[in-house]
């Protein structure tokens, strides 16, 4: 088989880039490893939500740039940030124009709202895909590929990158048991990074690898950043992960992840370690509060510690499903007690430490002073509230990983790179397995859906340009 275009994964970021190369004119074809009409994937999972470092990808570009570079800790390329900062708007508008819907969330004065994928997610517990934006849109993507003469090969599993005098230029890939020998012009890897691969997430994020939550799909094994290193690509970027923090009992209950995570109750009361003291700043949010987790000695080991005030108000906080009561009514319940002594002996940690963590909390709520605690604490999107309403609550929590940081490493028209710092002939990668954009200090996060689409269109013009 020949294409000019082959991209690895069918999830959005495979499919943006194949649909604009077909629409260009190249012959493209998809290798998607799933074998059903709607086979299953982290992005038909997605909740459809588009920014760029937290910001409405539609708001102005200079100022998403900043953000890039200042949430990475200076760690992106400035190139490639650029690049996502300024194509962000086009991008809507071309997915416009293949049929995506859009609705605006937190429109405020002056300012664009997030663009979302319509329809949008019900709020309630566990998976929701079927029928939602992300699932249209991809069916969608996959018509006009189709249309445009291009072809979805499901079933079809990437093994190996073909390289001959230093470019790429093909893949071997395996369908029903039978090796195949696909040859293109460009390959662009577009698989969903590693979340699930025990092996490259104890390698590259934490070593205790099975006391975290995948809460991606199983097929993201992280094929496509292994292949890239055996073709000779440079990787980098890798050490953090976007993801939330959820119940213990996620490890186990399929209903307590992606949703309800309890990110929002921690931003307005503490995260404790099994020594009963705080061990990160939950005011950075909840993707650095899942890298705080993953990181403790056992990612098991630490609990949400909220009053009933903070039980009664997280419902008004959430912008998602709220886990008062979700998270109880699929399975996740809260420790109780009447006092902090009490909750402490429930959940095994020392009851001493406890009462001074609360206590130097509450008397940082009281002066609005938080430099001064321990593990000094951000005030971004939510005040925190005192601990100091009985009955006491605590959750067990677990670090859930959705998407990986890190990868092949990409210039600004997403071509990996060689480990002298060449663009690697022929070698594109888009979507979750590049570096260059997130991480950092503070865990970084871009976002998915705008990785997928931005770093989609760059990649297929820019092989169609060649």
């Amino acid at each position: 088989m020949r294409f000019d275009v082959v991209t690895i994964g069918g999830g959005l970021s495979g499919l943006v880039t194949a649909c604009r190369a077909a629409q260009l004119g190249r012959r493209v074809a998809v290798l998607e490893q799933g074998s059903e009409e709607r086979y299953l994937c982290s992005s038909r999972w997605s909740t459809g939500v588009i920014n760029i470092m937290g910001l409405a990808i539609l708001a102005d570009p200079a100022q998403l740039e900043m953000a890039i570079l200042e949430g990475s800790g200076g760690t992106a390329r400035p190139d490639l940030a650029r690049a996502m900062a300024q194509n962000g708007k086009r991008a809507i508008e071309w997915l416009g124009a293949q049929g995506a819907r859009f609705i605006q969330r937190g429109l405020q004065k002056d300012q664009p709202g997030q663009q979302v994928l319509a329809p949008p997610r019900r709020l309630q517990a566990g998976l929701d895909w079927e029928g939602r934006g992300a699932d249209v849109l991809m069916r969608a993507l996959e018509a006009q590929i189709m249309e445009r003469g291009g072809e979805i090969l499901r079933g079809t599993k990437a093994e190996a990158l073909i390289v001959v005098g230093g470019a790429c230029t093909g893949v071997e890939a395996t369908r029903d048991g039978e090796r195949l020998r696909i040859d293109a012009k460009a390959v662009a890897i577009a698989d969903g990074g590693f979340p699930a691969n025990r092996e490259m997430v104890a390698r590259y994020i934490t070593p205790r690898a099975d006391r975290v939550l995948c809460r991606a799909w199983s097929g993201a094994q992280g094929d496509g950043i292994r292949m890239a290193e055996a073709a000779g690509a440079a990787l980098g970027g890798f050490g953090k992960f976007y993801g939330h923090i959820h119940h213990k009992n996620a490890m186990t209950n399929t209903q307590l992840w992606p949703y309800p995570h309890g990110d929002a109750a921690a931003e307005i009361a503490i995260l404790v370690g099994p020594d009963g003291k705080r061990f990160t700043d939950e005011g950075l949010g909840g993707v650095c509060m899942a890298n705080a987790l993953a990181q403790l000695a056992d990612p098991l080991s630490s609990h949400l510690i909220l009053d009933d005030a903070i039980w009664q108000a997280e419902p008004k906080i959430t912008t998602t499903v709220p886990i008062n009561p979700a998270m109880p009514n699929a399975g996740g319940p809260l420790i109780t007690a009447p006092d902090l002594a009490r909750l402490a002996e429930k959940i095994a940690i020392p009851p001493e430490a406890l009462a001074a963590t609360v206590a130097a909390h509450n008397a940082a709520v009281a002066n609005g002073d938080f430099t001064a605690l321990p593990v000094p604490r951000s005030l971004r999107k939510h005040k925190p509230m005192p601990i100091a309403k009985a009955p006491f609550h605590a959750v067990p929590l677990c670090a859930g990983i959705t998407g990986t940081m890190g990868g092949v490493i990409i210039d600004a028209n997403a071509q990996a790179q060689t480990p002298a710092g060449a663009p690697f002939p022929g070698l594109y990668a888009v979507g979750t397995p590049v570096a260059g954009l997130e991480g950092g200090p503070r865990a970084g996060y871009v976002g998915g859906l705008s990785k997928a689409f931005v770093l989609g269109l760059l990649a297929a013009e820019h092989i169609a340009a060649a």
